[in-house]
């Protein structure tokens, strides 16, 4: 399989006027990496930009995650599943 170069517009997390943003989440994705295909449209469509790329793997931050759940909705082998946070 050949690899495609592309560039896209993303979000870059920052400290807000409230601070770091993910203390206020209620819930939480997690990434199941066994079912996991690196098609990487959890980090295209994270509005906060809390899902970095490290090793091809999403990995996310959950320091400026708020929990949307916009990942688990994209994720199309449903790789990604919200929990409560506790």
């Amino acid at each position: 399989m050949k690899k495609v170069k592309f560039i896209a517009p993303v979000a870059v997390p920052t400290i807000g006027a409230s601070g770091k943003t993910g203390n206020w989440r209620v819930m939480k994705p997690i990434i199941d990496y066994d079912k996991c295909i690196k098609c990487m449209q959890c980090w295209m469509y994270c509005p906060e930009g809390a899902i970095t790329v490290e090793n091809d793997m999403p990995k996310i931050d959950y320091v400026y995650c708020k929990g949307c759940g916009i990942c688990a909705n994209e994720c199309p082998v449903k790789a990604i599943k919200m929990e409560k946070e506790v």
